[in-house]
C-alpha cells in the first residue's frame, strides 16, 4: 500500500471529515421544518442499509438481491413485539429486531455463502421472495397487503414518551438525533470492519478467490462473516423505519426494495467507502421532494445513466476529478 492510500485511509483524516460532517447534521433540525427532517432521518435509515449491503458487493465481490428479507424481518419484528407482546420501549424493539434478523440471517447465509456469482444472487432472490410470500399467505397474522401498524415508541427507556396527536413533530425532531447517534455507531463499526484484517481478506476473496484460499482464507467462513454482518446492518435499519412510518407492510419484503439497495450502492459508488451513503441521502432526497413521481422509470434510467457514464459513481467521479484537477496543477518535471 502506497503512501497515498494510507493518506486516504487514516483514521486521522476519517475522524475529522467525519466530525465535519456530523457537525452540520446536528444542526439541520433547527433550520428544518418536520417534514424535511423526517426526509433526512429516511435518509440516514436508508444509508445504514446501505452500508450493510455494500459489505458483500463491494467488498466481498456478492451481489445480493435478497436482502430486502431482512430489512422486512427487522420491521415485522417490531410490529409483532409492539402487538402481541406490549412493548413499547425502542431499545428491547432495535434488541429483538436484531436477534430475529440474525436467526434469518444466518440460515439464509449458511445457504447462500455456498455459492458465487449469479447462483449466489438468484439464491438470495428466491429465499427473500420466499418470506415475502408468507406475508400474504399468513395474512391473518400479518395482516396481507394492509401491513400491520406500528405505534410510536418511548425512547431511552421511556424518557422520551409520545402518547397523543400533537407530539408528532416532536418524536420526528427527538427520533431523527436517536437515527444520528445509531447511524454514527454504524459509520465507525462499518469503516473498522473494512479496514481490519477481516475486510482486507474480503478484498482478497473478492479480487481472487483462489489465491485467498491458497494463502489460507477460509472463503465460505469469511462470506458467512460478512453476509451476517451485512444483514444484521440491513435489519437494523429495518428496525429504525418501521416505527417512522408507523406500517410494517410487504412492500419491504419485495426484491425491488432489494433492487433500490443495489441502486443507491451503485449510485454513490461502491468502491468507496462513502459512496453507498452518498447515493443513499442523494436519491432519498430527490424522491421524496417528487423529482421521481413515478419511481420506476426514473430509476431504471437512473442506474442506466450511472453504469454507462459513471461507473465510479458519484463519489469515485468526484475524487477522479479532483484527482485530475491536482496532476494538471502540478509542474512539469
Amino acid at each position: 500500500m502506497n503512501s497515498h492510500t494510507r493518506r486516504k485511509s487514516s483514521p486521522a483524516k476519517f475522524l475529522v471529515v467525519g466530525g465535519l460532517i456530523v457537525a452540520v447534521l446536528l444542526v439541520v433540525p433547527r433550520f428544518a421544518d418536520a417534514f424535511q427532517t423526517m426526509v433526512l432521518t429516511y435518509g440516514l435509515i436508508l444509508a445504514i442499509a446501505t452500508l450493510g449491503f455494500n459489505l458483500l458487493l463491494g467488498y466481498t465481490g456478492l451481489l445480493s438481491f435478497g436482502h430486502a428479507a431482512y430489512f422486512g424481518v427487522g420491521a415485522y419484528a417490531v410490529a409483532f413485539m409492539a402487538r402481541d407482546l406490549g412493548i413499547v420501549s425502542m431499545e428491547l424493539f432495535i434488541v429483538g429486531g436484531l436477534a430475529a434478523t440474525g436467526l434469518v440471517t444466518a440460515f439464509f447465509g449458511f445457504i447462500c455463502v455456498r455459492h458465487t456469482k449469479a447462483f449466489f444472487t438468484i439464491l438470495t432472490l428466491a429465499l427473500a421472495q420466499v418470506l415475502w410470500s408468507l406475508t400474504y399467505k399468513f395474512f391473518w397474522v400479518t395482516g396481507g397487503s394492509d401491513g400491520m401498524v406500528v405505534k410510536r415508541p418511548v425512547l431511552l427507556g421511556g424518557f422520551f414518551s409520545y402518547s397523543g396527536t400533537g407530539n408528532f413533530p416532536r418524536f420526528v425532531h427527538d427520533y431523527y438525533y436517536y437515527v444520528l447517534v445509531l447511524f454514527c455507531v454504524c459509520v465507525v463499526f462499518m469503516w473498522w470492519v473494512v479496514h481490519s484484517p477481516f475486510g482486507k481478506a474480503l478484498q482478497s476473496i473478492r479480487d481472487n478467490e483462489t489465491r485467498a484460499a491458497f494463502v489460507g482464507v477460509e472463503i465460505r467462513r469469511y462470506r458467512w462473516i460478512a453476509f451476517m454482518i451485512s444483514g444484521l446492518m440491513v435489519g437494523l435499519s429495518g428496525v429504525l423505519w418501521a416505527p417512522l412510518s408507523g406500517l410494517a407492510k410487504p412492500d419491504v419484503l419485495f426484491f425491488s426494495f432489494s433492487g433500490k439497495l443495489a441502486l443507491l450502492t451503485l449510485l454513490g459508488g461502491f468502491r468507496n467507502f462513502t459512496g453507498p451513503i452518498v447515493g443513499a441521502l442523494f436519491y432519498n432526497h430527490i424522491s421524496a421532494t417528487h423529482a421521481l413521481s413515478f419511481l420506476q422509470i426514473p430509476a431504471g434510467v437512473l442506474l442506466i445513466v450511472v453504469i454507462v457514464f459513471l461507473p465510479r459513481g458519484i463519489v469515485g467521479t468526484f475524487l477522479r476529478v479532483v484527482e485530475w484537477a491536482r496532476q494538471r496543477r502540478r509542474p512539469e518535471p
